[in-house]
């Protein structure tokens, strides 16, 4: 089928267009700039010029598609808010143009704002709403339009990590304070624990959910559920030669800055139900073979 792609010269996005080539199908790719559309053709897809904030020109890649994957997300806001209200309009357009076909839609959310304090599953509504943490819109608008009829799925993002992964993402950014501070902290007795996934087996998810994804349905993007920060905070400590040093919750904040609740964050998920309903099967390094294998240090 031709897939209209956001985000395509994205993390995911990058290993996403290459899943999507091999299995056959076309991508047309939305980008916002001329880097991005020499990016995006590179990679072996045609180009659709916009950007998430003009929904004419989404409306028009979507009207030339078979199928959506939206993974992106629109920078430049000083807002988060602000960005993510930008993305629950951008879905509810996707959505207004398939209504009454069997066309499939597939965003993006995340897992951590399920319920936190036991393992949380797919059959998981979010703890919060869009008011609360705003990048939960894309997830509301997608539920909204698989009660109307179109065959929305979320796909709910884990930590996502593997060659390439740079910028502002979660695990370079610690690894860049642990630089700056001089020290590899974690937080309490470090025994919080994050869901991870290699960016490959995410990007076969999102392929897997256009193929075979039911309307309303949400799949975890988690191929594992049990890495404390602790072992990563102490992977990155020998890897960049600093003390691992331990942080109470209360100098967290101080210490982590806008990271605190990544350092801190507690949420076990499981993806059975996603591997079961689609035959999703991750098979790629962990979160911590990852870091031992040193890119996320070269300078």
């Amino acid at each position: 089928m031709r897939v209209f792609v956001t985000g395509g010269t994205g993390f995911i996005g990058s290993a996403l267009i290459p899943e999507l080539t091999r299995a056959g199908h076309e991508v047309l790719a939305l980008a916002r700039s001329e880097a991005a559309a020499k990016a995006l053709t590179a990679a072996g897809a045609k180009v659709h010029r916009g950007d998430l904030n003009e929904l004419s020109s989404l409306q028009s890649g979507v009207a030339l598609a078979d199928g959506v994957i939206h993974a992106g997300f629109q920078p430049g806001f000083s807002s988060f808010a602000a960005a993510s209200e930008a993305e629950r309009r951008a879905v509810e357009t996707f959505g207004a143009v398939l209504a009454g076909s069997d066309r499939p839609l597939v965003i993006t959310s995340g897992t951590a704002a399920i319920q936190p304090g036991r393992v949380a599953t797919e059959d998981d509504a979010t703890l919060f709403s869009s008011a609360t943490v705003p990048r939960i819109a894309t997830e509301e608008a997608a539920t909204a339009l698989a009660e109307r009829g179109v065959r929305a799925s979320v796909v709910r993002v884990s930590i996502v990590h593997g060659e390439g992964d740079r910028g502002l993402h979660v695990l370079p950014s610690l690894i860049g304070l642990a630089r700056e501070k001089g020290v590899s902290a974690y937080v309490g007795q470090g025994d919080n624990r994050w869901p991870a996934v290699h960016v490959l087996d995410i990007a076969n998810l999102y392929r897997l959910a256009l193929e075979e994804g039911t309307a309303g349905a949400r799949y975890h993007g988690v191929a594992e559920d049990s890495v404390t920060y602790r072992e990563i905070a102490e992977v990155i400590a020998k890897r960049l030669s600093v003390p691992l040093v331990a942080k109470s919750p209360e100098a967290a904040a101080e210490h982590f800055g806008l990271y605190a609740m990544f350092a801190g964050m507690d949420g076990r998920v499981s993806s059975r139900l996603t591997q079961e309903r689609l035959g999703w099967r991750p098979t790629h390094a962990s979160l911590l073979e990852d870091l031992e294998r040193g890119s996320y240090f070269k300078s």
